[in-house]
């Protein structure tokens, strides 16, 4: 089999202005960036308005082992099945961050014959909203050191900083830095930190604000500090509320690429799902429902993290209503979590499969609390017994979910097919009546156990001192009603990355509590999650490379 790479270098694109076309948009309403990508013009946003909506398909998955799940290149090759039965699908990814590109994870394309492309270009820089969303963040911490510098009329406290600089690369050493040391005029100093930025409130709050308008409001209202009274201090205290919004004006316009069979694919934004709320853009969402008939998003990561606050923030944000869940899983990851070795995946193990299905079992559950039909789909790989996708098939149809093989990396939208069949049938039942986990309303202490335990497990949950003093304050500056991101180990449903299958009545520990007041929710942190990850031993960019002839080589 070709690497990605090379599948991806020997499609033939088409020019995105002819993919437009297909949707219904003229050349004026792009805004080219070369000939294969384009963002979509405000003016061809608007007309939009008042057209009916699309059917909402959110694809998720199982917790990601080192075997692989394939949830963006199912979400790939499911829209690229439909659009080969006469459908009128659009695709709504985030984009790759720089960290995993260059670390251990990989992109975020798809991959085999399910990818949206150009893959280097999406990969690696793509149209350059990320380096947006980096400038207009360092420009706020930029403004803040300054004032405190020019006779800090605010009255901020150094040691009550909380905006943090940002670098979209895995770099440990900036997790914990000293700025301003020198003389008088080199700054205040202090201890700083530096976040990747896809875990960055500004990368939030682009992919959560609905227009121009919206995002400044909520850009203003973000906090960077607290003061020596142990009040607030906003972005638009300190007067950069406007020049964050100019360097965000252009990325806040959604970026249409193609798959590699021409489907339409909206990839914009791109918030981690174990420490941001893990799903693309508001505006990016509502174009491909405007545009498409069925619209096939993914959330990051597992259902217990980007599925959860796909439908307990970006839905209520959005006023968004899914008609369908697909939940990705696969025979080696299933036997992973019921014990196996990495190394021993590819032997038919039916007793390892039937201990390490409770880790499926547990999200068709949480899937099924949101009131919106399953259809769980297994991504095929050559090891795979019929035995083994047997004893799935059996097991998910007596959850209440409909069952699909899915082979699209081998065979692209045609191996897509039955899983496709599956869609279809559950959107034409049309037995979606979603609602939230929660009413945002409850107290903070009670939204975060309610996700605790009923989607991760929990028995109880345990605040630790800090936490307890920040929750206390979170509510005493009135921010108990906001939706909470919980950031959690992506590997295991609790907080403790070592525990597999389905973890029951483990204590939840909450280390931290901070607000994302612009962004509008209550960040709270479990664990030992890094919101600046390291690059491992051997990195990925070890192999990447240009040739001679200006090729990128050794990217997946």
């Amino acid at each position: 089999m070709k690497s990605d790479i090379q599948i991806a270098k020997e499609s033939e694109l088409k020019p995105i202005k002819e993919v437009a076309l297909e949707l219904g948009l003229e050349e004026d309403d792009l805004e080219l960036y070369g000939k294969y990508k384009g963002k979509v013009a405000d003016e061809a946003l608007n007309k939009l308005e008042g057209k009916a909506q699309g059917k909402l398909v959110l694809v998720t998955a199982i917790n990601p082992t080192p075997a692989g799940e394939g949830k963006t290149t199912t979400t790939v090759g499911l829209g690229d099945a439909l659009k080969k039965q006469g459908e009128k699908v659009v695709i709504a990814l985030r984009e790759p961050s720089l960290g995993p590109c260059f670390g251990i994870k990989g992109g975020a394309a798809g991959g085999g014959y399910a990818q949206v492309v150009p893959m280097e270009d999406l990969n690696l820089h793509f149209t350059g909203d990320f380096h947006a969303i980096t400038s207009a963040n360092n420009l706020i911490a930029a403004m803040l050191d300054n004032h405190i510098q020019q006779g800090n009329e605010l009255g901020i406290d150094p040691r009550q900083i909380v905006w943090k600089r940002c670098l979209d690369m895995n770099d440990r050493v900036l997790r914990n830095v000293v700025v301003g040391l020198g003389n008088k005029m080199d700054g205040v100093v202090r201890e700083d930190h530096f976040v990747i930025t896809v875990a960055t409130e500004i990368m939030a709050i682009l992919c959560l604000a609905t227009d121009l308008n919206d995002l400044k409001e909520k850009i203003g209202r973000a906090i960077v500090a607290y003061n020596y009274k142990n009040e607030p201090v906003t972005v638009a205290d300190i007067k950069a509320t406007g020049a964050a919004a100019a360097l965000l004006k252009d990325a806040l316009k959604p970026n249409l690429i193609q798959t590699l069979e021409h489907t339409p694919a909206f990839v914009h934004g791109g918030p981690f799902a174990n420490i941001a709320h893990g799903c693309n853009s508001i505006k990016a969402t509502k174009a491909a429902l405007k545009l498409g008939d069925i619209v096939i998003t993914e959330a990051g990561f597992g259902a217990d993290l980007g599925a959860e606050k796909f439908f307990d923030i970006k839905c209520p944000v959005a006023g968004l209503k899914p008609d369908a869940v697909v939940l990705v899983a696969t025979i080696r990851a299933l036997k992973y979590n019921g014990g196996v070795a990495k190394e021993d995946l590819n032997t038919e193990n039916l007793e390892a499969l039937a201990k390490g299905i409770v880790n499926l079992e547990k999200h068709i559950e949480n899937l099924h609390k949101y009131n919106v039909p399953v259809v769980v789909t297994l991504n095929a790989f050559v090891s795979d017994t019929e035995k083994e996708n047997e004893f799935v098939k059996k097991f998910c149809e007596e959850k209440g979910c409909r069952f699909a093989l899915s082979e699209v990396w081998a065979k692209g939208g045609e191996g897509g097919l039955a899983l496709a069949d599956e869609v279809k049938a559950v959107l034409k039942e049309g037995n979606a009546n979603f609602a939230p986990l929660y009413n945002a309303e409850l107290p903070l202490e009670e939204k975060i156990k309610k996700v605790a335990t009923e989607i991760y497990g929990a028995g109880d949950v345990q605040f630790e001192v800090a936490a307890s003093k920040q929750l206390a304050r979170l509510k005493s500056l009135g921010f108990d009603h906001l939706p909470v991101c919980m950031a959690k180990n992506q590997y295991s449903l609790s907080d403790d990355p070592t525990l597999l299958g389905r973890p029951r009545d483990f204590t939840l520990h909450i280390r931290e509590l901070y607000v994302s007041a612009g962004a509008g929710f209550v960040v709270a942190l479990t664990g030992t999650v890094m919101t600046m990850p390291g690059l491992p031993k051997v990195p990925a960019a070890n192999n990447i490379d240009v040739n001679g002839v200006g090729e990128i080589v050794g990217l997946f």
